[in-house]
């Protein structure tokens, strides 16, 4: 090729690549790192979006943190038991997103729930009988259970029903005799033979399922009587029985009040067994909301003391939402159970409600109850100390 030529070309290349336009804003690189030219404007929009919601999303660890940083476990019972209705609701009520969340499970029962709070991970607080503690007595958990759980309040009472066929009538008939205690995974399995041992009745303990029972006491003698404990009215109790069958008093002896609180049957409670104008003297349990006592610098305590404080603010909740379960409106915070100390942390809310009761601080009606109802077992002088409240808020408005 002619060196004149050679030349000419070499300047046309030259030209193309010093007038080639800069690289436009389109010609973008893809999330892969390849350039894509061309590129349309929205596509660059979305990927700028992407990006950005990635740079700000919570890492694992965050998320985690922050799902678990007010969680507390609450180990709650059986599917059919009515601690696990209370403690769904429970936590409906006290439910506040991020800064309050308790979990309900289902467990075996509220006799091992103690154990659940013991040892298992994630749990804080527990539904359980109030005569559990009688249990560990003995045991080589004595020490921990005794120093470690604690009771919030007592949720609810299950009143001790002792159904007999017509030849006994007393407790004390019992003797040598057949008693049915349910299984022995249920509340009336642990609780029944405690409450005989401590009469001094010795029966012959059974622990059948109690419609198998009940069906084996129509028939004949073989089972004398049957004991439940739950509160009333109980629905089995509710229909109708052969003539004779009755319920029997328990007496409220010193014995089984260290561990029971006296309570009644009554016409109202069961019309086919009681008649009317008579009641059945016995004793019921309380069903404890119990807690176990962290360490004041455990972050599990942290969460604990925010439980107590939305319990206080959430009960008028509890008790005035329609549905909830109707033991909720006889709970008194400040109520105490045989046997138990109280948690500390709810221990130091109740007395520094009582000093704002004293000062005239307190703002609510529902707290001033729950205050009378731990200042006194008299419900005239309960139902004074609310008046007074009552009176000393008119004069403040």
């Amino acid at each position: 090729m002619p060196r004149n030529l050679l030349a000419l070309v070499s300047l046309l290349v030259t030209a193309l690549f010093v007038t080639a336009p800069p690289l436009r804003a389109e010609e973008i690189l893809s999330p892969s790192g390849a350039t894509e030219v061309n590129a349309p404007p929205m596509r660059t929009a979305q990927v700028q979006l992407q990006r950005a919601a990635t740079a700000s999303k919570p890492s694992y660890a965050a998320m985690k943190d922050r799902y678990n940083k007010w969680t507390v476990g609450l180990a709650a019972g059986l599917f059919e038991g009515a601690g696990t209705r209370m403690a769904a609701e429970l936590a409906k009520a006290l439910d506040d997103d991020e800064n309050m969340r308790v979990l309900p499970l289902l467990t075996k029962g509220l006799f091992n729930n103690v154990y659940d709070l013991l040892y298992l991970k994630g749990i804080d607080v527990a539904i359980v009988n109030g005569d559990i503690l009688e249990h560990f007595k003995n045991s080589e958990e004595s020490g921990i259970v005794t120093q470690r759980i604690n009771y919030i309040a007592n949720l609810y009472v299950g009143e001790v029903h002792i159904l007999a066929r017509p030849e006994i009538n007393s407790i004390k008939d019992l003797a040598g005799k057949v008693v049915n205690f349910n299984t022995k995974s249920s509340a009336t399995g642990y609780t029944g033979p405690i409450i005989f041992e401590r009469l001094g009745i010795k029966v012959l303990a059974n622990f059948d399922p109690h419609v198998k029972a009940v069906a084996e006491m129509a028939q004949g003698s073989g089972v004398a009587a049957v004991a439940f404990v739950s509160s009333k009215p109980l629905p089995q109790f509710l229909k109708s029985f052969p003539p004779g069958f009755k319920f029997l008093e328990v007496p409220y002896t010193p014995k089984l009040a260290e561990l029971y609180l006296p309570s009644d049957l009554t016409p109202q409670d069961y019309p086919g067994l009681i008649p009317a104008g008579q009641k059945i003297d016995t004793v019921a349990v309380p069903t404890v909301l119990a807690a176990y006592d962290w360490p004041q610098d455990n972050d599990r305590h942290r969460r604990m003391v925010r439980f107590i404080d939305k319990l206080f603010e959430r009960l008028p909740d509890l008790q005035q939402t329609a549905g909830n379960h109707p033991k909720w409106r006889e709970l008194s915070l400040a109520g105490q159970v045989p046997g138990w100390k109280r948690y500390p942390p709810m221990q130091r809310r109740l007395e520094a409600a009582q000093a704002e009761l004293a000062a005239g601080t307190v703002p609510d009606i529902n707290m001033a109850r729950q205050i009378a109802r731990g200042m006194s077992n008299d419900p005239k002088e309960q139902e004074r100390i609310v008046k007074d409240f009552m009176e000393w808020a008119k004069t403040r408005r």
